[in-house]
């Protein structure tokens, strides 16, 4: 998911608040940060919680695989807990699942050590650049040298850590077009990134060439690497199961077909909304205004995929 808001968010919020007499002291307070938790998965897989984003570290005899690293704002407390956990042992291989900043935190010390860095070649390319996310009005800028992956990937590919086997692909263009996704057949674990949300409505970010179509065929994607006992890390939130997933992917088929269906009627996002558009899922994922229009525009990019809208 993307990261915590910028200074010119959290000035507008202020603003905002003061401007209808709310108290804005308190809001103005930083949140604490959350503590890192650490939940073994298998005796080689360890889950890493509270660093942002989730990290989780596969370790053996052979070495120390992590998929994805938290903020960088907490890269050296995970790194210092994935050490103390893992007895030390090098970090051999970093995975990104995608290019944003809650993810690549460890990017730049690991980058530094020498580990080598994995992922698609989009994210490598976002990550080399200033990126605009024109409907969070903000501007990622660029990561230093250190912190870009040192090897990139189209399609997908297979590695071992510590014993433990991985299998990682390309998901298309889903919340961007650089998601990927790592998969433990052994342990029964998938870390599917921000393709999978929890609370909240999965976002298909139109920037960084994702959409909607593409998110439902990336759950569809992942949905044929499971079974029913399969364990699926989010990009963020709590472990989800298969049926968590399924839901997921009906809710984006629904959402594809009723959104398209009303762009042919002429609607624009805001009639989407006043029109109830989401009204089956919101009480799953919560507010869809965000979901609705950023879809919206995604759709726009694809008009000829969905056919019949001009």
């Amino acid at each position: 998911m993307f990261p915590a808001p910028s200074r010119r968010d959290v000035l507008r919020t202020l603003l905002a608040a003061a401007a209808a007499g709310l108290p804005v002291t308190a809001r103005a307070q930083p949140r604490p940060a959350s503590p890192l938790v650490s939940t073994p998965l298998t005796d080689s897989l360890l889950l890493v919680t509270g660093a942002g984003g989730n990290v989780v570290v596969a370790h053996g005899p052979g070495g120390v695989l992590m998929v994805n690293g938290g903020t960088a704002d907490r890269s050296r407390e995970v790194l210092a807990l994935v050490a103390e956990r893992t007895g030390g042992a090098r970090v051999e291989t970093l995975v990104n699942t995608d290019w944003h900043p809650d993810h690549g935190g460890c990017n730049e010390t690991l980058g530094r050590a020498g580990t080598r860095i994995l992922a698609h070649e989009h994210t490598k390319q976002y990550m080399a650049a200033d990126v605009v996310v024109e409907w969070q009005d903000r501007t990622y800028p660029a990561r230093p040298a250190p912190a870009l992956p040192t090897e990139t990937f189209y399609t997908s590919g297979e590695l071992t850590a510590g014993g433990e086997p991985a299998r990682y692909g390309h998901l298309g263009q889903a919340h961007t077009d650089g998601d990927a996704y790592v998969f433990f057949p052994q342990s029964n674990v998938l870390v599917a990134g921000d393709v999978l949300a929890v609370g909240a409505y999965p976002i298909a970010d139109y920037t960084t060439g994702g959409w909607l179509g593409g998110l439902a065929t990336a759950t569809r994607t992942l949905l044929d690497l499971t079974n029913a006992g399969t364990r699926i890390v989010p990009g963020s939130g709590p472990l989800q199961t298969r049926a968590d997933l399924q839901a997921q992917h009906e809710m984006l088929v629904a959402m594809r077909d009723r959104l398209g269906k009303m762009m042919r009627q002429g609607m624009g996002a805001e009639d989407m909304l006043a029109a109830g558009a989401t009204k089956d899922f919101d009480a799953r994922w919560g507010s869809p205004a965000t979901f609705v229009a950023t879809s919206y525009r995604g759709l726009w990019l694809h008009v000829r995929e969905l056919g019949g809208v001009v």
